[in-house]
């Protein structure tokens, strides 16, 4: 505990999330440096960090207490690397972190998907690797404010390498949980992010969104296609949020007095703010990281000999709104996929 209190850590990526857990991190005391793009660095440069969470945290971090760059050149020395670059990047980053990173280092991926810390682990073998997962949503209301919207604890695998460093989370607010099944975590998170892609094509916030049932029936046609085939691949998806992943297909078509009541059951909270980092990637004319949610679905089948008709259609679409295409009605697209996988 005594080295880990005392590491050099690195956000390499600090865009919403990479920013959010490396500011509460450097709130806390830890020796923190985020590089990221200068569009970033330039906003917490003139206004600093305003760090807030649904649960009523309100943390400011003057901009001189920020170490920030965009040179990749900074990790090295560094003992401790936090992920965070979207999973299209994650090849150009291995590059990065070989070419100035120490042997050793650990790296915990807080990336999308499910296959990022497999494909460093081939990229770094020098590295220590280890899987992470967060499972809430990051906004920015404002210049230099980081907003939680959604979740609970970040999860990563249960490896010594990871442990020694779970209490300087747990002191910046940001607890920790060790799993021994973490491709299990993993796909339970990518289930429950088929919702990215409906959010992005909505475009609406989450809250929004997830108020009309036939964009939520989006979801559900998603999730059960992606559960079917994870039950034939034999891979059980772990609970990530309060209620069981297998459910949520159902939870998600029900009329909305009764998913709301569930959701309230469950003690699920969704922020007035949060939007998808999909819905992000989208508004700021970025490629997104559809190949790396509803795209693993449509592998996975791929690998079984079978289809994934819904969630490719999903792809194409977030493709065609790459491309400018607009937002979709909540029943225009829910007629859409529903006739997707009829077709099928």
């Amino acid at each position: 505990m005594d080295k880990a209190a005392s590491a050099k850590i690195a956000v390499l990526g600090a865009g919403l999330i990479g920013t959010y857990v490396g500011g509460r991190l450097a709130a806390a005391g830890a020796d923190v440096t985020l590089i990221g793009r200068p569009r970033v660095l330039d906003d917490l440069r003139a206004n600093g960090l305003r760090i807030t969470d649904l649960h009523g945290a309100d943390i400011a971090v003057p901009a001189e207490r920020l170490t920030l760059t965009d040179n990749a050149g900074a990790l090295a020395g560094v003992d401790f690397i936090l992920l965070t670059v979207k999973s299209p990047g994650t090849e150009e980053a291995a590059a990065q972190i070989a070419a100035h990173a120490r042997p050793g280092t650990v790296i915990l991926s807080l990336q999308n998907g499910v296959s990022n810390a497999d494909q460093l682990r081939g990229l770094l073998p020098a590295m220590t690797v280890v899987a992470g997962m967060v499972p809430f949503n990051v906004a920015q209301p404002g210049p230099g404010h980081y907003h939680q919207g959604t979740g609970s604890d970040l999860k990563a695998e249960d490896v010594p390498a990871i442990a020694a460093y779970a209490p300087l989370f747990a002191a910046a607010g940001l607890p920790l949980s060790l799993s021994p099944d973490m491709p299990g975590v993993m796909w339970g998170k990518l289930v429950i992010n088929l919702n990215n892609a409906i959010n992005a094509l909505s475009g609406q916030t989450l809250l929004m969104q997830l108020m009309q049932r036939d964009y939520r029936r989006c979801v559900s046609l998603c999730q059960h296609e992606a559960l079917k085939l994870l039950r034939k691949e034999g891979i059980k998806p772990a609970k990530v949020l309060a209620l069981p992943t297998s459910f949520m297909p159902y939870i998600m078509a029900l009329p909305d007095p009764l998913y709301r009541k569930a959701m309230a059951r469950g003690g699920t909270r969704i922020d007035k703010h949060a939007r998808s980092s999909m819905a992000d990637d989208l508004s700021q004319g970025r490629l997104t990281e559809v190949d790396y949610l509803n795209g693993e679905v449509v592998a996975l089948a791929a690998k079984l000999g079978r289809k994934a008709p819904v969630n490719a259609r999903v792809v194409e679409l977030v493709r065609a709104a790459e491309g400018g295409a607009k937002p979709w009605a909540a029943a225009d697209l829910y007629r859409e996929l529903a006739d997707a996988r009829s077709r099928a």
